[in-house]
């Protein structure tokens, strides 16, 4: 089975709240969704949002290097050489991970429909269902306890909240306001973004454990490049800490493995550039013992879909923060995972098991 074509097409939903986080806030979900057509009628899709502040990709950029750099590399390929052929999408480009991540995504779903299994079982096949996570907007106090409430209610048994935006006293101040609204049968995990220096981050942890408030892990308190600031903090905290915008590449989770700055690492298709690379960081991961979660940008299903069947395929992988869908005002996928709740069903359909792209959502 051989490449055929590939297309793109930009895309774009608003949100029906705006998500904030220490590095941004985004009211629509800007996206490019890649269309991969191979000679005998399989059809792949992939999916690239622009995220200036941790990939430094455009919108504009991801469609360059897509019909620039990746179509001419491989249209005519044939994806019996799959090794070869993602190691090849590595090493034309440096960098532009989110354009190699939806070329990556829409070549794997074509791979697993070949397989006539769903990409999930075609990686590993671990396990069938996941719970995500829903993430609580950095707000003032009173509004993120009142969205957690909300969250809660709605079913959702574990929360992300997003700090690092102001003073630590007022980070503090939204964690107990959350706390005592939602009170302890709820997990809690911290998102910084990395709005902390590794002193003030410290300072920080501490007093959230010595006033009880039980958090689950604090992801990525200080700079990315900062790994000495992340084991600093890591080393002089009891709450596990997570890597995230720190690893984008197997070789940046070696190093933070080696140097046994983090307890865990926060895996996103679009800093690894797709699921290939993606698996070596499980992989090497799983090598030191080091758990895994998979999360996300503001993707729609289609992104989301790919992520999930990827975190389902490795047991290291115990976590998950998939939420963007549901933070959407519309679907652009048919098919795909299905939200029940905040458990995700992944389905039996080959690939991605994505049927068709609702068009009202594109640009052309």
């Amino acid at each position: 089975m051989k490449i055929a074509s590939i297309e793109t097409f930009r895309g774009a939903i608003p949100l029906h709240t705006p998500f904030k986080t220490a590095l941004r806030t985004v009211t629509i979900a800007e996206t490019l969704i890649v269309k991969v057509t191979c000679d005998d009628g399989t059809v792949g899709w992939g999916e690239a949002p622009p995220t200036h502040v941790i990939t430094g990709d455009s919108l504009s950029g991801i469609e360059y290097a897509i019909n620039s750099i990746f179509k001419p590399l491989l249209v005519g390929e044939s994806l019996y050489r799959r090794e070869a052929l993602f190691e090849k999408i590595e090493a034309r480009m440096v960098h532009s991970t989110s354009a190699k991540a939806a070329i990556d995504i829409a070549l794997h779903d074509c791979i697993a429909k070949l397989a006539k299994m769903p990409l999930y079982q075609f990686l590993g096949g671990d396990h069938e269902r996941l719970e995500t996570d829903y993430t609580v907007s950095v707000n003032r106090a009173e509004e993120m306890a009142a969205d957690a409430r909300r969250y809660v209610n709605d079913g959702f048994h574990v929360l992300k909240i997003k700090v690092g935006k102001d003073e630590i006293a007022e980070d503090v101040k939204r964690i107990q306001a959350i706390r005592k609204e939602i009170g302890t049968d709820v997990l809690i995990r911290l998102d910084a973004n990395q709005g902390w220096k590794a002193k003030e981050a410290v300072r920080a942890i501490r007093q959230m454990e010595d006033l009880g408030l039980d958090i689950e892990l604090i992801e990525q308190p200080v700079k990315a490049h900062d790994f000495d600031g992340l084991k600093y903090v890591t080393d002089h905290t009891d709450t596990p800490i997570m890597a995230d915008e720190s690893v984008f590449s197997p070789i940046d989770a070696r190093r933070i493995l080696e140097m046994r700055a983090a307890d865990m690492i926060n895996i996103k298709l679009m800093k690894a550039g797709g699921i290939h690379q993606a698996m070596k960081i499980a992989k090497l991961a799983h090598i030191y013992g080091i758990e895994c979660m998979v999360g996300s940008m503001i993707e729609t299903k289609i992104g989301i879909t790919a992520a999930a069947h990827f975190a389902a395929s490795q047991p290291n992988i115990t976590r998950y923060d998939f939420d963007a869908p549901l933070m959407l005002t519309g679907d652009l996928a048919t098919g795909g995972i299905v939200y029940k709740g905040s458990n995700i069903e992944l389905g039996n359909e080959p690939g991605l098991g994505v049927k068709s792209v609702n068009t009202s959502f594109l640009e052309g």
